[in-house]
């Protein structure tokens, strides 16, 4: 009881040891409970959690900084994915070897963005629907499908404490798909997409260098640069740059790079171009 106390939850006065329904638990209980989170009888999921995160006079630390780097765009070949691997809480690295892109299935990949835990955790849960859907239809799901189910699974938690800004990317019948999805259950769909701390100098490199028919290389290169300009500006990111190339046969993990590979390499070539 003392992490419910913590986190302020309250059972109901009149609760006693009887199951809470009333009655002693029945199959179709148990498989109601195993589709949603499992907590304590009595208390009021909804509301407790709600002012535990929204109230400012509560003593509880929930709300803590984090910050990333990840970006994604569509061109003539199929979609880039770019991302750094650096894990913070507030001003303390807690990590440089994170691995930001979660690979749902063959033709699907998603990006973490926010709060770790609970991008890796629901992105394996959409993993899973996804393998459902695929068994009961015979087919792939598509990524507006898959995307779409992410978002109505998190709506369901909003204001709940949900840190999520996550990129899915895929193939399918209608070619490359690329939605920006976050723990509000907001649903994006674009060409280019950035999420993180870092993620306005990431657009200010892609931006610049962007255009429709980028040959394969020019893309890798343009995803690499975003990525390195965000962690050499922003204290939150770093690390290992990996990038992933989205195809019509399926992802395919093209490259990982140390950013201070990079930053030497850049450094290089603009003094020689300088010369």
């Amino acid at each position: 009881m003392a992490l419910a106390d913590v986190c302020g939850f309250k059972l109901n006065e009149d609760f006693g040891n009887d199951y809470s329904f009333g009655t002693l638990p029945t199959v179709n209980d148990a498989l109601r409970a195993s589709l949603n989170f499992t907590v304590p009888a009595g208390v009021n999921l909804q509301s407790d959690v709600y002012s535990a995160f929204n109230d400012d006079s509560n003593n509880v630390k929930i709300h803590f900084e984090h910050g990333t780097t990840t970006l994604a765009f569509k061109y003539q070949n199929g979609v880039i994915v770019a991302v750094d691997s650096r894990a913070t809480m507030g001003p303390s690295i807690e990590s440089q070897n994170v691995k930001k892109v979660i690979e749902i299935n063959p033709y699907l990949l998603g990006t973490m963005a926010g709060g770790a835990a609970d991008c890796m955790f629901w992105e394996r849960v959409l993993a899973r629907q996804c393998r459902i859907y695929e068994l009961r239809n015979k087919e792939r799901i598509s990524v507006a499908a898959a995307s779409k189910l992410l978002a109505n699974i998190v709506y369901d938690y909003k204001g709940m404490g949900l840190s999520m800004g996550t990129m899915i990317i895929g193939w399918d019948k209608k070619g490359p798909g690329l939605y920006y999805v976050d723990s509000d259950g907001d649903r994006l769909s674009n060409y280019v997409f950035s999420a993180g701390s870092g993620s306005v100098y990431a657009y200010g490199v892609i931006d610049s260098g962007y255009k429709w028919d980028l040959s394969d290389q020019e893309a890798y290169e343009l995803g690499k640069r975003g990525i390195y300009h965000a962690t050499h500006r922003d204290a939150y990111s770093g690390g290992i740059v990996s990038l992933y190339h989205m195809k019509q046969t399926g992802w395919e993990k093209i490259s990982m790079t140390d950013v201070t590979d990079l930053h030497y390499q850049y450094a290089a070539e603009k003094e020689k171009a300088r010369k």
